[in-house]
């Protein structure tokens, strides 16, 4: 069963960092880094190919990074400059998402 683990959030100062971990439980070619804010829909983020060519959002262009390590079957998203508006659920999953893939995502709060 394919089953998708984030972790690393919690509360953070605006301009502060955080790093975000997505451990999957098998080998997936493109990759996505996704997050729900309260009242909005869930939006994709960051993407990874297999190959590790790398897209964002406009709203966290340079200011995110994802990242993979394929022997540990692991995505990475390390979110530096943090603003209140990046307070939501991540959420990793494959591109496209595949709705039972969908795992409980990991809180990120930017706040003072």
């Amino acid at each position: 069963q394919v089953q998708f683990v984030e972790s690393g959030g919690g509360l953070v100062q605006p301009g502060g960092s955080l790093r975000l971990s997505c451990a999957a439980s098998g080998s997936f070619a493109d990759m996505g880094w996704y997050r729900q804010a309260p009242g909005s829909q869930r939006e994709l983020i960051a993407r990874i190919t297999s190959r590790s060519t790398t897209d964002y959002a406009d709203s966290v262009k340079g200011r995110f990074t994802i990242s993979r390590d394929n022997a540990k079957k692991t995505v990475y998203l390390q979110m530096n400059s943090l603003k209140p508006e990046d307070t939501a659920v991540y959420y990793c999953n494959t591109l496209p998402p595949v709705d039972k893939y969908w795992g409980q995502g990991t809180q990120v709060t930017v706040s003072s």
